[in-house]
């Protein structure tokens, strides 16, 4: 990250929270030595000192006093600032006045959102102003959704590469995976839930595979909704409770670049639960009780120490051209999805955002991947604990 002409590099909103302050701790691990000027932002300037204290960011490190419930109060901070981090959600209840704040000022805005409902809203409303401002709005900067969107612009970028031509359809399986979720993703699905019975344009967007690519609907996507036996990768397979967002990112992503993938691109994303019948059981186990895995939790909670360093993932991504040319690439993540890994994405997407804010994108709302691809990769792969790579043979016919 370049230093820039504001007072701060970069304020972290949301540092009292259970995943903020691991956002925080990695922040300052990724940036030691650096001389970046940051700050923590908040509503409650004694809980940010404490968390402070409890990081040992030393009291050099400024508290701005900001709630979405004051807007002026965030007009403030984003005017001081060159990009904001927040980790404050659900962001459809307090997301908005900080982004729109950070769209009036100019400033680039970094969250982790995987509400596809309020991104679109989100899209609608600000895309046009952030693109006169300058404003650079990432959204999903976290497990949600980068290794599945990085995974297939990295496939597709090798098949282009070795073929001449993109995939036209991509299976994205979760492999394995280890890792519990906070209670604040728990409050986000329950109230992204409650907000679909309530609202029928809501229900319509989380239904809709090309919600964030205004102006442009694809084909028929496959149905990820109910198990089934893959035969692209021999094992049952059930529906993943991140594809909703995971899909819609990995669509847009495509939108944006100009459609590097096709305009006949297909998607879809589940579970692999092994081969068997034992395979077909947990699959049907697992779609009968769909919804987060893991203990019940309040907002402000997490994982323990032990599971954030005894987590992992491992994703598989299968491609095939349109005349039967097949790729495979694997995504591997050595931490706790959720929420280490995720801590580590979102600061390294600060990052490199902020490298590159004379040639970088322009303004307006991106997905990561669109904004950063390459340059984004090779920062997760030497930074943030994630390994890229190609597996299989390179040309299978199927």
């Amino acid at each position: 990250m370049q230093q820039s002409s504001r007072e701060f590099d970069l304020l972290i909103y949301g540092a009292t929270g259970y995943t903020g302050r691991l956002v925080a701790q990695e922040w300052m691990r990724a940036i030691a030595g650096t001389g970046l000027r940051w700050g923590l932002m908040g509503r409650d300037a004694g809980k940010l000192a404490a968390v402070r204290d409890a990081l040992g960011a030393g009291a050099d490190v400024p508290i701005l006093v900001a709630d979405s419930s004051d807007p002026a109060s965030l007009e403030r901070a984003a005017a001081l600032t060159a990009s904001v981090l927040t980790t404050v959600g659900p962001y459809q209840l307090y997301g908005e006045q900080l982004l729109a704040a950070c769209v009036r000022s100019g400033t680039d805005y970094l969250d982790l959102s995987g509400e596809p409902a309020w991104m679109a809203q989100m899209i609608a409303k600000y895309e046009g102003d952030a693109s006169k401002t300058g404003a650079r709005i990432l959204f999903s900067c976290g497990f949600d959704s980068i290794p599945f969107d990085a995974g297939v612009w990295f496939l597709q970028d090798q098949a282009i590469r070795a073929f001449g031509k993109p995939l036209q359809r991509v299976r994205g399986r979760v492999r394995t995976m280890r890792g519990s979720f906070s209670g604040g993703t728990q409050a986000t699905l329950k109230h992204t839930q409650s907000a679909s019975r309530s609202d029928g344009s809501v229900l319509a967007d989380l239904r809709n595979p090309f919600c964030l690519t205004p102006g442009f609907v694809g084909p028929a996507q496959p149905d990820d909704r109910k198990p089934s036996f893959d035969q692209a990768v021999d094992s049952w397979v059930t529906p993943f409770v991140m594809a909703p967002i995971n899909s819609r990112n990995v669509h847009r992503t495509n939108f944006l670049l100009g459609h590097p993938y096709g305009t006949d691109f297909a998607y879809d994303e589940m579970l692999m639960t092994g081969q068997g019948e034992k395979g077909q059981q947990l699959a049907e186990r697992l779609a009968s009780h769909p919804g987060l895995p893991g203990p019940e939790r309040a907002p402000g909670e997490g994982p323990s120490d032990k599971e954030l360093v005894e987590g992992f993932y491992d994703l598989l991504f299968v491609g095939t051209t349109v005349d039967g040319r097949e790729l495979r690439a694997s995504v591997r993540g050595d931490v706790d999805p959720g929420y280490a890994s995720t801590a580590r994405m979102i600061v390294q997407s600060a990052l490199c955002l902020g490298m590159c804010r004379a040639n970088g994108p322009r303004g307006g709302i991106w997905s990561p991947v669109a904004a950063l691809g390459a340059g984004l990769i090779e920062r997760l792969q030497s930074d943030a604990g994630m390994i890229f790579g190609m597996e299989g043979e390179l040309d299978r016919d199927i």
